[in-house]
């Protein structure tokens, strides 16, 4: 596959403190990136460096095969920001913000109407052409926010967090939107706290934890990386506690927790691990309602890997 951001030894200090650590990675052409982490893994420094809005002490950035730098109109121009923070005009109405910032790059008008109108039906915004942005709903102004950003149909796009408060439609909307783009040959880069989104949207994933990469691959490929194997939850009422314990004493099970009438346990390996269950819970004449059994999801990977403590 052919690399279209080529980011190698990148280093970033404030203050002899590093916000990124010799870091290296690769975006391929046409793929969805899920750049992942805690508040103050690196993130935003990172994608901040790759846009040449910060100087950092060492490393190189290629974009499109070219060094990037501030001075890089050619290839900025062929890239599309959206940050998390809404960043439209409030005197202008949906078709003059998105007008506005396609300007930016496209000059011939007749060529800058085709798409605007693309944009706005891309995003869903067909009806709302006329509407000054205090008059849309937070999930329709997200997706104002991201048509400025794509209009000039840019071949590189940042995505920062573009689903935060909004209704699940709007979210619909927007994920449906990010797919659309890549299909039509966008290559995007996608940071988000929601990682049932990362595993609908990305091809490939990086997490990133105090400015270094501790993992990267596909989601089923992290997955693997997790030390659970198996996580079950059964809903069972008043289980008494020598029956917890006899449970947290079976050979595979990890951990257990029984709370508000909910058992779950997460098994580090082994087979057979819910047929043992149920006959232990039959033989002890346990009445249970539900019970399901789930592989580690992406979110299990990430708190084991970057920890469940609290982040500022």
């Amino acid at each position: 596959m052919k690399n279209i951001i080529e980011v190698k030894n990148l280093t970033k200090e404030y203050k002899n403190k590093k916000a990124i650590d010799d870091l290296s990675f690769e975006v391929y052409e046409g793929e969805i990136l899920g750049l992942l982490g805690p508040n103050g893994s690196g993130k935003s420094t990172t994608i901040n460096c790759l846009l040449s809005l910060l100087n950092y002490q060492s490393g190189k950035i290629k974009i499109m095969g070219e060094n990037m730098r501030p001075d890089a109109y050619d290839i900025k121009r062929q890239i599309g920001v959206i940050f998390q923070d809404v960043a439209v005009f409030e005197e202008l109405n949906v078709i003059e913000n998105i007008d506005y910032f396609c300007g930016l790059y496209i000059k011939d008008k007749s060529s800058r109407q085709e798409c605007i109108e693309d944009a706005i039906k891309l995003v869903g915004l067909e009806n709302y052409k006329k509407y000054y942005p205090k008059q849309l709903s937070g999930g329709l102004l997200r997706r104002l926010n991201i048509a400025c950003g794509i209009a000039h149909k840019p071949k590189i796009i940042f995505l920062d967090e573009p689903t935060v408060a909004v209704d699940p439609q709007s979210r619909n909307n927007i994920l449906d939107g990010i797919e659309k783009l890549r299909t039509n040959g966008a290559t995007i880069i996608y940071t988000t706290h929601y990682m049932e989104e990362v595993e609908i949207l990305c091809d490939r994933v990086i997490i990133l934890d105090k400015g270094k990469i501790i993992a990267s691959g596909t989601s089923d490929e992290l997955k693997s990386l997790a030390k659970i194997e198996e996580k079950v939850t059964i809903e069972v009422q008043n289980l008494e506690q020598k029956y917890i314990e006899e449970i947290i004493g079976f050979k595979n099970a990890q951990s257990v927790v029984y709370s508000n009438n909910s058992l779950i346990i997460t098994y580090k390996k082994g087979k057979n691990n819910l047929t043992e269950l149920i006959d232990y819970l039959k033989n002890n004449k346990i009445n249970y309602s539900k019970i399901f059994s789930e592989r580690p999801t992406l979110n299990d990977v990430f708190l084991e890997l970057t920890g469940k403590e609290l982040r500022d």
